[in-house]
């Protein structure tokens, strides 16, 4: 009984499997041939900002939902109880925040990469080195993305690695490169509703087996799996209300305030209006998407009880056991593990399409261009498309050095959220704090990049050594949530609870949901205390339009005169000025940054603003009577 079970896709899987990589070639193909043909940067990178607010919310949504959420919420649950649930509490102040502050900064500045912010903000050395970053923490991201789910399929099902490697990343290269954000943008409207078809498919046969939902709920109070509410405020402790509810805000903002992949979507909607509804829209899908997460974790409890397929030996690691009770649960419907498996590979195509355009996106904008800038539109959008290309066939070889890794594929996944942290406290410090100088933002980021890693490795090499050699019944396994804290995935050992640990041991236990914000706050005050020291920039030294008066705003008891001083008087300029004036301002200062004609645009914009706005809410009523 202690075998490794297999079991075995029928034709009818793979027919369905099939149809999702050829429908999502299909949409690439579309729309490399037809519209402006992705013949301009401008229409390949930001799908010509003519995207309304629906398809840019289920993007923004399938870009974090990758195939490692998608099995380890569910793991997470069946192991844990429900206490992981309270993250949804994070995506009120989580969304809010990107939708009133970053996007109307983002969008007034008429970007085509959020790292033309930090050059506009600070200077060029600044942009490179958030940019760098970025692509850092990237091509080591999808590599992982792309190798872990077609690792499990392979343990549970036998079905090819490299077959199914090769296939996601060639499909996802090809119409990346050719259907440009577009295409990305549909295809991940399409994988979205895929990923909710496969997840409520084994949800409802499931339940149904178990004897129906209330039976489920039942049978996971009984064993204790439905958590209540923890309010221990200790930050080592690895999931509490605090934990989730504050240190997730963060971890959202992360992902949705200042990720390039996430940027470039609110960028390419029609509307600053249509940008911000998207991120509404988003909301009620994410509280959908976690709902269906943890019912998943909940069947499975009540399926398998405290004998796990992992105790007896069928499956060896946490993912695998999301895809084994898949398989057990719809082993006499064929088709539908075909439609999980879609599914998960939908999460996976989704998260690597957004990377590698993000990736092309800011290597074009923020490494070419400047060295380059009387470039000619045809050769720069042929070069962008190279660049997809390029990036694609860097995923395949990051996946096959990910399977050389071994144990080392978690530091790899935690890797994305050492990085995603320093970079949202690089944004923060331009946006919220106007004396921030340049000297300030590099040796802040330096410093938070040091923080992020030394608590990363160090928490990792804590935990191999608790670890020890493997104990027969105590698991190291993955602990990933959905895709968002995926990202910070950290080891958990399932042991007999130790001494609280003390000094810089108990920096390593840090809760790794409180790793955002403890490295963007690291960024913050060094980032601070630095310019400080070093001169702090007046108000008249800054680029309009790039600080956001939120010290101005919580500072308004204090008398005009002091608030001078510490210069936090400026609004953000309303659309009628802020199209005339700091956007020459910037067109002058940043060669060849702030590159677009804004008063052209302005009328234009204003009557499409009028036009868009009904046309979005229609799509959220639809979206609301569809739910």
């Amino acid at each position: 009984m202690g075998e490794v079970v297999q079991m075995h896709f029928t034709t009818v899987d793979y027919v369905i499997f099939a149809l999702l990589l050829v429908a999502s070639t299909g949409i690439g193909l579309f729309y490399a041939f037809s519209g402006g043909r992705q013949r301009t940067t401008q229409e390949f990178l930001l799908a010509d900002r003519s995207m309304s607010c629906l398809p840019v919310s289920l993007s923004l949504l399938a870009t974090f939902q990758s195939a490692v959420a998608i099995l380890g919420a569910p793991s997470e649950i069946y192991t844990y109880g429900t206490q992981y649930w309270f993250l949804g509490c994070s995506y009120f102040l989580g969304l809010l925040i990107p939708a009133h502050i970053f996007i109307p900064v983002f969008y007034r500045l008429r970007l085509s990469s959020a790292y033309q912010y930090l050059e506009l903000r600070f200077n060029k050395t600044v942009r490179i080195c958030g940019t760098v970053t970025f692509i850092f923490q990237m091509v080591i991201y999808m590599g992982v993305v792309l190798y872990a789910p077609a690792l499990a399929l392979n343990a549970v099902t036998g079905f090819d690695l490299w077959g199914a490697v090769l296939a996601m990343g060639l499909v996802c290269t090809l119409y990346t490169t050719l259907g440009g954000l577009k295409a990305v943008i549909w295809t991940d409207v399409f994988q979205t509703i895929v990923m909710f078809a496969g997840q409520l498919a084994v949800i409802v046969v499931g339940a149904h087996q178990a004897g129906g939902i209330s039976e489920v709920w039942r049978k996971a109070q009984n064993g204790s799996r439905i958590s209540g509410l923890e309010l221990n405020p200790d930050p080592l402790e690895r999931h509490t209300f605090w934990t989730l509810a504050v240190g997730g805000i963060f971890l959202m903002l992360a992902l949705y305030g200042v990720n390039q992949a996430q940027v470039q979507r609110y960028l390419s909607s029609r509307t600053e209006k249509e940008a911000i509804m998207s991120c509404y829209v988003v909301f009620p899908c994410q509280q959908i998407v976690l709902a269906l997460g943890c019912l998943m974790g909940l069947v499975m409890y009540a399926r398998y009880g405290e004998d796990s397929p992992l105790d007896k030996g069928y499956v060896k690691t946490n993912d695998q056991m999301v895809l084994f009770f898949v398989m057990d649960v719809l082993r006499d419907l064929p088709g539908l593990p075909g439609l999980f498996v879609a599914c998960l590979f939908s999460g996976a195509l989704s998260t690597i399409s957004s990377a590698f355009n993000s990736l092309a996106t800011v290597t074009m904008e923020d490494l070419i261009k400047p060295h380059f800038p009387g470039m000619a539109e045809a050769r720069a959008t042929l070069l962008s498309k190279g660049l997809a290309l390029g990036y694609g066939l860097v995923c395949l070889a990051m996946a096959y050095i990910a399977s050389l890794m071994g144990s080392v594929l978690q530091a790899a996944l935690s890797i994305f959220g050492m990085v995603g942290g320093p970079l949202l406290g690089l944004f923060c410090l331009g946006m919220f704090f106007p004396w921030a100088n340049s000297i300030g933002a590099v040796v802040g980021l330096v410093a938070g990049l040091v923080m992020a890693f030394w608590i990363g490795i160090g928490n990792f090499v804590a935990r191999m050594q608790a670890a020890g050699p493997p104990v027969p019944g105590v698991t190291v396994f993955p602990d990933t949530g959905n895709a968002t804290t995926a990202v910070l995935t950290t080891l958990m050992t399932s042991v007999a609870p130790k001494p609280r640990p003390t000094g810089v041991q108990a920096l390593y236990s840090l809760s790794y949901m409180w790793y955002s914000a403890h490295n963007s706050a690291t960024v913050v005050v060094v980032g601070l205390l630095v310019s400080i020291l070093t001169g702090p920039w007046k108000e008249k030294e800054i680029t309009p339009g790039t600080v956001f008066p939120v010290l101005g705003t919580l500072l308004f008891f204090l008398p005009e005169r002091y608030r001078e001083k510490l210069c936090c008087v400026t609004p953000l300029e309303d659309k009628s000025k802020a199209l005339g004036r700091p956007y020459q301002m910037a067109k002058k200062e940043s060669n060849g940054v702030a590159h677009f004609q804004d008063e052209e645009k302005s009328g234009e914009e204003e009557a499409e603003e009028k036009t868009a706005q009904p046309s979005c809410q229609l799509a959220r009523v639809e979206q609301e009577t569809a739910l």
